[in-house]
């Protein structure tokens, strides 16, 4: 097969398998936050974020990671000259701690999927960035090709994930203010 078609098929499964791990830790906060709701819903709620997690995780998101593997490993073998490269050696790297992300997902999947809520939602949400941060170091090194210029760009890549902690904690009050301002506009309400 045309070394151009292996790549697109790695492109396309990393792409498939990011969408997995992005959308895997919403339903994670979903779940978590369905812990708080009355019992009925609490159990049609995470009976239907089970299912979803379920299919998200073994129908997309480990297939994905698996064929990305798979692909990129039939790219090394076509052109071994990439492993002499510093840059490759940087993003292999991340690759290794994507693989860490993607099994700490796992085990947060099957903690949730025998009821064990063990982190709160926003643990979860802060969670969710790793991910984020992970691509933005892979796609930079990868376009860029340069393993010197790895260091600035690890350097942004904290100063992004410090101002999307900052978001985290911003949307965290505007949603426990409105929480608030709904709770005290029902109570006004009832009087």
């Amino acid at each position: 097969m045309d070394f151009l078609y292996v790549k697109a098929l790695h492109i396309i499964f990393v792409v498939t398998w990011f969408a997995g791990l992005f959308y895997i830790p919403r339903l994670f906060i979903y779940q978590t936050e369905a812990e708080n709701k009355p019992e009925t819903a609490k159990e049609i709620l995470q009976t239907q974020f089970k299912l979803m997690s379920k299919r998200l995780w073994y129908i997309i998101t480990w297939p994905s990671a698996v064929l990305a593997s798979f692909f990129a490993i039939w790219m090394l073998y076509k052109n071994p000259y990439y492993l002499q490269m510093p840059w490759m050696h940087v993003k292999l790297a991340f690759v290794l701690a994507l693989y860490f992300y993607h099994y700490s997902c796992h085990r947060i999947y099957k903690l949730l999927q025998n009821d064990i809520v063990k982190y709160s939602a926003l643990q979860l949400r802060i969670w969710n960035e790793i991910a984020t941060i992970i691509l933005f170091a892979v796609v930079f090194l990868v376009t860029l090709k340069s393993a010197i210029n790895w260091i600035w760009g690890v350097v942004g890549i904290l100063l992004f994930g410090v101002l999307l902690m900052l978001a985290i904690k911003l949307y965290k009050r505007i949603r426990e203010k409105r929480s608030w301002d709904k709770t005290e506009n029902e109570i006004l309400n009832t009087k």
